[in-house]
Parts: structure tokens; C-alpha cells; sequence
């Protein structure tokens, strides 16, 4: 066991330092040169990559915030055009019917004014017929009164107050 102990491999001696260090440096060399290397690069480009990435993100997040505003502004035009097609139609909807109920006044004033033309042309009508009428009664009653007159006077007196009598009952 003593042997062991002596030229043990974990116990450290000059040469063993010496040839560890050598190994240590041309493994180091290696894999500086085909893994450090590579590694590095691909460590690189996937952080060009995230750069990238996040300056997309931010490009893409500034689009958007600029879309959204110009969604915001369509919006409120739009809003504001529907209000101003809503008032205009509410504007016209009462002109039409401010106008229809003017033509409906005109209308029936010129109705009622034909109306009253029409009564009055009527009632002249009526009133010239009742005149001749009137006319023509009081010449028959006079042609008869001066028969009977010329006949008796007594009678001729009892016959116009039966005439009389005939035309108030008409």
C-alpha cells in the first residue's frame, strides 16, 4: 500500500503538474478554436437574432399603437358623420312635414273658400229664384184681384185675403 501512496496518481508531483498543464493548454487551444469559436458565433448571431427580434417587436408595436389611433380617428369621424346624417334627416324629415302641413292649410283654405263661393253663388241662386217666384206671385195675384175688382169690390176685398191666406201657408 505504501507503493500506492507513493506513485499515486492523485498526489501531485512536478512532472505530473508539468503534463496535466500541457494537456490543459492544448485542450484549451482545441476547443478554443473549433468550439469557443463556433459557440461564440452562434452565441453572437442568436443575440443579433433576439436584437433583431425585439427591434421588429417594437417596430411592430409602434405600428400598431399608430393603427389604433388612426382606428380611434376613423371612429370618431365615422360618429361624427353618422350624428351630422342623423340631424340632417331629422332636418329634413320636419321640413317635409312643415311643408305638407302648410299645403294642407292652403289646400283647405281654398277648399273652404271655393266652398263658401259655391254657398254664395247658391244661395244668390236660391234668393233670385224666391224673388221671381215672389215676382210671379204677385203678378198673378194682382191680375186676378183686378178680374175680381173689376166685378165687385166686396168680393174682389175677400178674395185678396184668401190669397194672402194661400201664401203665408206656402
Amino acid at each position: 500500500m505504501l507503493f500506492l501512496a507513493a506513485n499515486s496518481l492523485i498526489a501531485p508531483t512536478v512532472g505530473m503538474v508539468f503534463w496535466a498543464l500541457v494537456i490543459f493548454v492544448l485542450t484549451w487551444l482545441f476547443l478554443g478554436k473549433f468550439t469557443f469559436k463556433p459557440i461564440a458565433k452562434a452565441l453572437r448571431e442568436r443575440e443579433e437574432s433576439i436584437d433583431g427580434a425585439l427591434a421588429e417587436a417594437e417596430k411592430a408595436r409602434t405600428e400598431m399603437a399608430r393603427i389604433q389611433k388612426e382606428n380611434a380617428a376613423a371612429l370618431k369621424n365615422q360618429q361624427a358623420e353618422r350624428t351630422a346624417m342623423m340631424r340632417e334627416a331629422k332636418e329634413a324629415k320636419e321640413q317635409i312635414i312643415k311643408e305638407a302641413r302648410e299645403e294642407a292649410k292652403v289646400v283647405t283654405a281654398r277648399m273652404i273658400a271655393d266652398a263658401r263661393v259655391e254657398i254664395e253663388a247658391q244661395t244668390a241662386a236660391a234668393m233670385m229664384d224666391v224673388r221671381n217666384s215672389a215676382g210671379q206671385l204677385a203678378v198673378d195675384v194682382a191680375q186676378k184681384v183686378l178680374r175680381n175688382q173689376l166685378n165687385d169690390p166686396s168680393a174682389q176685398t175677400a178674395y185678396a185675403e184668401s190669397l194672402i191666406k194661400e201664401i203665408k201657408l206656402n
